[in-house]
Formats: structure tokens, C-alpha cells, sequence
């Protein structure tokens, strides 16, 4: 394979070889070789440097929250930033699914578990769903994420935004993982079911043994530092989420069917650079670190740039009233 080959074929998800009747992962050359190739080198310590950033705001804004009881001017504000810092451990179970947080696959591999059991994702289902994501990014009927209706009306939206469906279909689809059941998930092949299916497994086992923990020493721990700020917290991240791909084209085109969000560096921190999707969708191999960079590289390729994300959702919004 040449340089330029194999610098092309890093451009898109693990494995892309499955993946070669998909429509987009034919990328034009729009970064130079020697640019893909700097920009695809992986760095154990930027990874553990933005692991332990994270940690440490939902380890803070933790401790404030559990020691503000009664000083709720205090309490609440704490309480938002703890749940929207565990809903967003999201994003490195995501970075890690693709591999691209450390150089080590098992160091990823287990963050990556780590990490969705705080924000109630699996990260062995979600490595293969995500990438069927890449290899049919917005063509229906292919994209696993557009099972996800998006919202076509303000009761719709607000509904989606309140994180109650997202509750709904994660528990059933752990539950129906747990019991072995594959029903539509091509993305889960025979070889891994197993594997998955034993992954979900201890990832409840987890929540059972923190359940019995708390009822056991009579305290709700389990309410209060898990459940009640991940409640609070999934609102913010549907927000975010969101706005990476709806209202984009639905066609295999990743210069219009991925939207970059601009926004401030705090909400880049959690999300590990996410809010650069269409760069992460164009070349998926770029570590988190390095899209700032590709974004600079990239400036003027992408048609759905936004300035926030509440304008990301202004823009949604705007299209109900067209639709209406």
C-alpha cells in the first residue's frame, strides 16, 4: 500500500475495509499526505491530560454539590455542571471507540467501558453501532442514528430535549443486549454478540452492586450522585448532540451532512473536541486533539458551520414553522 493509500484508508473509522460500499469513504484529497499523517498520531499523554481535566471538573463539581445541601444558590449551579460533566463522559467512551484517544487499543478499549458506564452507554454495542454511523452517515434507511426520529415540531423537540426517550431506548436496548437480543442490529455481527452481550451484562451487574451498596449502609448514593445528575445532565447533551447532524443533508456528502459547532472552550473540554464534527466525520482517524488544528486546515470545506449551539438549534428550530 503507498503512502497516499494508507494515508486515505486512516482517514476513515477501524476496520474500513468492511466499509467499501459506502458512499463517502472516498474522501478528496483536501489535507496533503504529510498533513493527514501528522494529524493522525495518537499521544498517550494528551489523552490521560484530557482524561484527568474531565475527571477533575466532575470530581469538583461533585464535592460541591454533595457538601451544598441547603445552599441551593449553590447546590443547583454545581449540580448542572456535575451532570452535564458525567452525561458528556460520552464523549471519551466516543473518542475511545474510535480508538483515537491513546495509542494502546486496550487502554481505549477499557476507558471506553469505563466511561459509558457513567453515562449509561455500552461501549462494546456502541463501537460497532458507531461505526455503521460512519460507513452510512445520513442516508436513511442505512444510519442507525436516524432510527431516532429527529424532531419535526416544538412538542417533538421538547420531548427529545427532556432525555426521557433517550432513557426509554437505553434501557430496553440494554436489557434486550443482556437477554442476547440482536433483533435490527445488523451492526452486531454473530462473532460479537457474545462479547457484547457479556459486556452489558457486567455493566449492569455494576449498577446493581452500587444499588446494593446504597440500600445496604441506607444511603442514597446512588440517587444522588448518579442517577438524579445524569437525569439533570442529558438534557444539555441532547442539546449538543443534536446539532451534529440534523437539519444537514441526508446524502453521503461529509462537506454537508455533518455540522461544526463553534463554541466556547468549556463545552469543548467535556465534549473533547466533538463540537468539530464534520472534521471528525471527514477524517475520522484525527485523535481529539488534533481537530482544532484540522478545523484551521479545513476552514471554508464545510457548508453547515454554526455559532453556538444555540444557534445550531435556532437553525433546527427554524424549519418546523417551514415544515408547518
Amino acid at each position: 500500500m503507498s503512502t497516499l493509500d494508507r494515508a486515505i484508508s486512516a482517514s476513515v473509522p477501524p476496520d474500513a475495509s468492511e466499509y467499501a460500499e459506502a458512499w463517502h469513504l472516498k474522501p478528496s484529497p483536501i489535507l496533503s499526505v504529510q498533513e493527514l499523517l501528522e494529524l493522525n498520531e495518537r499521544s498517550d499523554r494528551q489523552g490521560w491530560q484530557q482524561l484527568s481535566r474531565h475527571l477533575t471538573v466532575m470530581v469538583a463539581s461533585g464535592a460541591v454539590w454533595g457538601l451544598s445541601w441547603g445552599h441551593w444558590w449553590v447546590a443547583i449551579p454545581a449540580l448542572v455542571v456535575y451532570g452535564f460533566s458525567l452525561a458528556s463522559m460520552f464523549a471519551p467512551m466516543h473518542e475511545c471507540a474510535h480508538r483515537t484517544a491513546f495509542v494502546s487499543h486496550p487502554v481505549n478499549d477499557a476507558v471506553a467501558w469505563l466511561a459509558g458506564v457513567l453515562s449509561f452507554y455500552n461501549s462494546t454495542f456502541y463501537r460497532r453501532y458507531h461505526k455503521w454511523h460512519h460507513r452510512y452517515t445520513q442516508i436513511p434507511g442505512k444510519d442507525p442514528e436516524l432510527e431516532d426520529i429527529p424532531p419535526t415540531n416544538w412538542m417533538n423537540y421538547l420531548w427529545q430535549m427532556s432525555g426521557v426517550p433517550w432513557w426509554m431506548g437505553k434501557g430496553r436496548r440494554h436489557i434486550q443486549t443482556a437477554l442476547g437480543q440482536f433483533e435490527g442490529c445488523p451492526y452486531i455481527s454473530e462473532t460479537a454478540r457474545g462479547e457484547v452481550t457479556r459486556s452489558i451484562r457486567w455493566q449492569l451487574a455494576v449498577y446493581g452492586g452500587a444499588i446494593a451498596l446504597s440500600i445496604a449502609v441506607q444511603q442514597p448514593w446512588f440517587f444522588i450522585y448518579w442517577l438524579l445528575p445524569l437525569v439533570v445532565g442529558q438534557p444539555i447533551l441532547r442539546f449538543v448532540l443534536l446539532a451534529e447532524h440534523t437539519g444537514c443533508t441526508q446524502d453521503g456528502n461529509p462537506l454537508s451532512n455533518t455540522r461544526t459547532t463553534l463554541t466556547m472552550w468549556p463545552m469543548r473540554l467535556l465534549m473533547w473536541n466533538m463540537p468539530f464534527h464534520a472534521e471528525h466525520h471527514l477524517y475520522a482517524s484525527i485523535p481529539f486533539h488534533a481537530l482544532p488544528k484540522a478545523h484551521e486546515k479545513l476552514a471554508g470545506q464545510f457548508t453547515e458551520v454554526r455559532p453556538g449551539y444555540v444557534a445550531a438549534n435556532r437553525h433546527i428550530a427554524a424549519r418546523f414553522d417551514e415544515a408547518a
